[in-house]
């Protein structure tokens, strides 16, 4: 609809629906006095016109009133529809008022200004508010109403505010003055044209252009160039709007590179350059900047550009598409109620065999979809989290299987989930609060984020599902003040993280390299290496790390000289415990007892058929419904678990009240030494089984730690 006609207001109270061809297909009585603005929503279905009168009007795409929003005393100068099309943002003097369609839901209203405020506009991609006004400071605000930066003053009233398409940058206009910022409010370029005030600013679709409308009857245009892409030691810079220059820092080796078409976006990461122009995609190895690989596109309008190791995903108007570095297309995901014009770098992560994407229509569901074949992963049921999620990112190393997510929601809580969940029920689990950025390592398991006032590093996330306790001690801090305020994470490549501070200005920050030896040891097996790396590092991080990878791929030996290392004595006892337990079963059992997986290891227990056994773990951990539960269903020790019970309320001093055991004990009689001779027995039992039966790996390879 927006691309067929368009809408112009004038001062005689009208507003004028125009044809692409010129032609005037509508004209419509609206305001008293001038009609100051008018607005397509993002569907391009309604229109919404604001006036000299103080009134706010929605009208349908033919120019029929459908309700009459707002009358207040004062001018509205400006109006942004929110990103759902479902509330509306407008001017009152020097307030900022957002206003829901639907009748009497809550209004959010702040004093943003000292000054009338003259232009405000609405970003759908990130969810911000710009505003500028006669105080001649232009401001950025979250949808909640709170400043997130505000500019130094200029020398005259901010004029005209624009966010990009993709919700990256936006262009502030003043008298002689146009300006490029970033999203956090700092300042890319500024020009000083000879046209008076900048009154409008358009941007293209595609976000690489601009238009102002000026005081002096002229209108500017501006196109973006010398933006910057590192990675590693090679950096890029879009010199024109059809070439970049690629500088090799090692050596000082320049390439330029040409292109058809002008450069949309483009991305640098895992070795490959991606450009994409209005037609084409081209992509270039890092090994060789002159036969790129090109192919053309659906649509022109590629708004993101997202890499991981074996491919790369484009998001247009029209869809995701995931493509080989061979320029093959591997899936083209869809997923119920698909809006890619919205989807930004933190609600979408691209792995090597998972992608991720927060829903648009409930902030709280995050869809996961195989990147092969493009279908929602195993039973198609989506993440489902608590509150609304903020940001997601995918970590990029080892085996799909064991692929996680990183969860950031809106109260700042940092949450990790295993993707794949083979049946189970989704556990989400919290690893960190008050965190505001995040990125995993390119090539290794590793997450960094920015946490209140320090900068945090979790060697190894995966800790949280094999020892809670361990987490704290496998986490690395340090004081994040040399950041400043609100400092973003660009991204974590190699040993080096670069972070983008609120002024704009980037520090590179090093991490140790240790943890990334080391998991490479563990992914490798080579458990003696692991073990030699942390005696010659001495760091309880280091040997945290390695306790907590041992207990994952169930290498015994190792964790117990690992927890010993860090003094967690009551561990090692338990796992020599398990190392001592007859069968594979026992102690495959044991282990995921001691990761607190309860349910996985009873069930482990009864397919192995040691009911008895499972019943003692319940017993242990006195879980005594459903031990007697088991004992009643397999019709075995019965009388052990009421012996049990029985001693357990004796040594508390209780009567029993449960019901169910008050029932049970009435025609049980409980002799210890028979309970004590069919234990003997069932141990016995246990142990004749497990040499009878043949185990992989029982002559003590490091293949099969658990038959050490």
């Amino acid at each position: 609809m927006q691309a067929e006609i368009f809408v112009l207001t004038s001062t005689d109270g009208k507003f004028h629906l125009v044809s692409k061809t010129g032609r005037v297909e509508k004209s419509v009585e609206a305001h008293r006095g001038a009609v100051l603005a008018g607005r397509w929503n993002y569907e391009g279905t309604a229109l919404v016109t604001v006036g000299e009168d103080g009134q706010i009007k929605i009208w349908s795409k033919t120019g029929m009133l459908r309700s009459t929003m707002v009358q207040q005393g004062t001018p509205v100068y400006s109006v942004a529809w929110g990103p759902d099309s479902d509330k509306i943002l407008y001017t009152s003097g020097k307030q900022l008022i957002i206003k829901p369609l639907q009748p009497n839901a809550k209004v959010l209203q702040w004093k943003a200004h000292d000054g009338v405020i003259l232009k405000v506009d609405w970003n759908a991609v990130n969810d911000l508010i710009l505003s500028g006004g006669e105080d001649c400071k232009y401001k950025v605000w979250d949808s909640y109403g709170r400043l997130l930066y505000s500019a130094q003053m200029h020398d005259y009233p901010i004029t005209s505010v624009a966010w990009a398409p993709d919700g990256q940058l936006f262009a502030v206009g003043s008298f002689n003055t146009l300006r490029l910022c970033d999203k956090t409010g700092w300042s890319y370029a500024l020009e000083k044209p000879n046209t008076g005030s900048v009154f409008n600013i358009a941007w293209s679709v595609d976000g690489t252009q601009i238009a102002g409308a000026c005081g002096n009857g002229h209108v500017i245009f501006a196109h973006i160039i010398e933006q910057r892409w590192e990675w590693k030691n090679f950096e890029i810079t879009l010199t024109k709007r059809r070439s970049m220059q690629v500088r090799n820092v090692l050596n000082d080796a320049l390439d330029v590179l040409e292109f058809r078409d002008r450069v949309i976006k483009a991305s640098l990461s895992h070795g490959h350059l991606v450009v994409a122009t209005s037609l084409q995609c081209y992509v270039y190895s890092t090994k060789n900047w002159n036969t790129p690989l090109v192919f053309d596109l659906k649509e022109g309008t590629v708004s993101l550009i997202l890499q991981a190791e074996r491919h790369f995903l484009l998001l247009d108007g029209a869809g995701i598409y995931l493509y080989s570095y061979e320029g093959r297309l591997i899936s083209s995901p869809k997923f119920p109620g698909m809006r890619t014009d919205i989807l930004s770098s933190l609600t979408v992560s691209v792995s090597n065999d998972i992608i991720a994407v927060r829903d648009k229509a409930d902030d709280k569901v995050i869809y996961l979809i195989d990147a092969l074949s493009g279908k929602p992963l195993g039973d198609g049921k989506p993440l489902v989290h608590k509150i609304e999620v903020m940001e997601v990112a995918l970590d990029q190393f080892g085996s799909p299987s064991e692929r996680k997510i990183a969860i950031i929601d809106k109260n700042r809580d940092l949450y990790i989930a295993s993707v794949r969940r083979f049946g189970k029920e989704q556990k989400i689990i919290k690893i960190g609060t008050m965190v505001h950025s995040i990125a995993w390592n390119d090539k290794i398991n590793i997450l960094c984020g920015m946490q209140n006032m320090y900068f945090v590093v979790w060697y190894y996330p995966n800790t949280i599902y094999v020892d809670k306790e361990l987490l704290s001690k496998t986490v690395y801090e340090k004081d994040a003040s040399e950041f400043g305020k609100s400092p973003q994470i660009v991204n974590y490549v190699g040993n080096q993280v670069t972070v983008r501070r609120a002024d704009g200005s980037l520090i590179y920050t090093s991490i140790s390299p240790y943890p990334a030896i080391l998991h490479e040891y563990v992914s490798a097996s080579r458990w003696d290496d692991a073990v030699r790396l942390c005696r010659f590092v001495k760091e309880q991080t280091m040997w945290s790390c390695l306790a907590a990878m041992a207990i994952a791929h169930k290498d015994l030996m190792t964790a117990e000289v690992a927890y010993a290392a860090i003094g967690e004595i009551d561990k090692v006892q338990y796992i020599n415990l398990i190392k001592d337990l007859p069968s594979k079963e026992s102690r495959m059992a044991h282990l995921q007892l001691f990761t607190g997986n309860t349910q996985d290891a009873e069930g482990i227990l009864i397919q192995a058929g040691l009911i008895y056994q499972a019943i003692q773990v319940n017993i242990n951990l006195y879980n005594w419904d459903r031990a007697l539960e088991l004992a009643v269903k397999y019709k075995t020790h019965v009388d052990t678990v009421l012996a049990y019970r029985r001693k357990f309320l004796e040594d508390f001093q209780k009567e029993e009240a449960n019901k169910r055991f008050l029932q049970y004990a009435e025609g049980v009689e409980v002799n210890w030494e028979k309970i004590q001779a069919k234990i003997e027995m069932e141990i016995a039992k246990e142990r004749e089984r497990a040499a009878t039966v043949p185990t992989l790996g029982s002559t003590g390879s490091r293949s099969t730690p658990l038959n050490r």
